[in-house]
């Protein structure tokens, strides 16, 4: 249904020298349904050709940092690791920004958690093979599979407690406006939200780690946030042109278009403070803070993004089919 932006004037009466808004979100829906739906299938394909990274923290395993000064062969590094552990592992090298320092990260192929015992030896075998190298352990992981299982069943249960918890606050803050049905379509913009910052994790080969579940707990409370401004001054002019008999894709286009410089000039701000945590992370190569602040802002504009052109345009299509509907029977 277009926007019939001289029918809304009429009613609204905009200030002398002020255009009314005319963005017609709700009837572009299909554009943005397309571009969501792309994708989303583009990060289906990605994960199944290439896989998906999990981090040990949900699959058990062991993974291993070590500085070092000098040169030292990877080849031979790895076969001492392997030799002292008895377990397969692959040894990737990289420069820690921060201090200069050259490191070796050591993950073990298969879930296995080293215990204390062969932690101690695993350094020493390597302190002994390369004496004149200063090897330091910078840091060692080590999680059971049983214990990583666990701790993505709670996170996915925190995640669908909150889920479950915002579709009934919208449903009784608006329940006068069709609450149940406007907290469904905020829950479908959230699960859109989420599966975008899946895919920012699929597409830069990220692993899935607790900075995923951290990341969706603060998704699914700033974009609920968006959504629900956008709700008030629904609710706020359905009361106020209750006798102008505005259909509900004219009530949610003006209402949309009044709170849309509210919403982008909040999510500039914040995206834009995240984006230089980013480049000062890049920078001095701070690796766990990438794989958190990158997600976080294509979390953000899916957000913003997702509350106007997803969860809006999504309810009035749900209350203009039952409303044809309640016709039909009439």
């Amino acid at each position: 249904m277009s926007y019939d932006r001289e029918k809304v004037a009429a009613v609204v009466q905009p200030p002398k020298g002020i255009k009314l808004p005319g963005f017609d979100v709700v009837g572009s829906r299909k554009i943005f349904y397309a571009i969501s739906g792309g994708l989303l299938a583009l990060a289906l394909i990605v994960s199944i050709v290439f896989g998906v990274k999990i981090d040990i923290k949900f699959t058990g395993g062991t993974i291993a940092t070590y500085s070092y000064t000098g040169e030292i062969d990877e080849a031979e590094f790895e076969k001492t690791v392997e030799d002292v552990t008895g377990h397969d592992v692959t040894v990737s090298g990289s420069k820690d920004l921060m201090t200069g320092n050259n490191t070796f990260t050591v993950n073990f192929t298969e879930a296995v958690a080293l215990d204390v015992e062969e932690q101690t030896a695993m350094n020493d075998a390597i302190d002994e093979a390369f004496p004149d190298n200063k090897i330091e352990t910078v840091n060692v992981n080590s999680v059971s599979p049983t214990m990583g299982t666990d701790f993505l069943l709670k996170c996915l249960v925190a995640v669908s407690f909150a889920s479950v918890v915002m579709v009934i606050y919208v449903g009784l803050r608006f329940r006068k406006i069709g609450g149940v049905k406007a907290g469904v379509c905020a829950l479908l913009a959230l699960f859109h939200d989420l599966c975008m910052v899946y895919a920012t994790f699929v597409f830069f080969r990220m692993p899935l780690d607790d900075n995923f579940m951290s990341i969706m707990l603060v998704i699914l409370g700033y974009s609920v946030n968006d959504t629900i401004v956008i709700y008030d001054r629904v609710r706020e002019n359905e009361a106020l042109y209750r006798n102008a008999k505005l259909t509900p894709s004219e009530l949610v286009n003006l209402s949309i278009n009044q709170s849309l410089s509210r919403c982008l000039h909040t999510s500039a701000t914040t995206i834009f403070s995240m984006i230089v945590v980013l480049v000062m992370a890049l920078i001095n190569g701070v690796d766990s803070i990438v794989t958190f602040t990158l997600p976080l802002i294509i979390g953000l504009i899916s957000g913003t993004y997702s509350t106007i052109c997803i969860a809006c345009p999504t309810w009035v299509a749900w209350l203009e089919s039952g409303a044809k509907k309640s016709k039909k029977r009439g």
